[in-house]
């Protein structure tokens, strides 16, 4: 007899056990999902914003040097962007996991027309340009 209640007391241990998971995972599974897609959200924009500093850079290398100066530099995307060039800044807008758009802006001193510029996911190259007698600087793929 005594066996028996023993049995009966660790299939109720067994049981709240079972449905004290089944309520943990219920409620972390919507929250695991959430932080692993706000997560993915900061490292493309982080991936994003690295790639706009590089341009960024070739482009204040090739103003410093003053006419006459190239720059060829490459980047590897991970995801398609789209790089917009106006007003001394260089902008590109993400798409982030909730359906929202995030603009990353770095400012930068150029003699750059307004332009934009398609980058393809993997390497892509391109060119800063500042031509011998003329007045802006241009930027192209190459």
């Amino acid at each position: 007899m005594i066996k028996e209640d023993r049995a009966q007391v660790s299939l109720e241990y067994m049981l709240i056990l079972a449905v004290s998971l089944i309520i943990l995972v219920a409620f972390t599974m919507p929250l695991l999902n959430e932080v692993m897609s706000n997560t993915f959200d900061v490292s493309d924009s982080l991936n994003t914003k690295s790639d706009i500093s590089a341009i960024a850079q070739s482009i204040k290398k090739v103003y410093g040097e003053g006419e006459g100066s190239r720059q060829t530099i490459t980047i590897d995307v991970k995801k398609p962007v789209k790089i917009d060039i106006s007003n001394n800044q260089i902008s590109s807008k993400i798409k982030l996991n909730n359906n929202k758009y995030k603009v990353i802006k770095i400012n930068v001193k150029s003699k750059l027309k307004t332009t934009a510029l398609k980058l393809d996911e993997g390497k892509n190259s391109m060119v800063v340009e500042w031509p011998v007698g003329e007045e802006n600087m241009i930027l192209y793929a190459i």
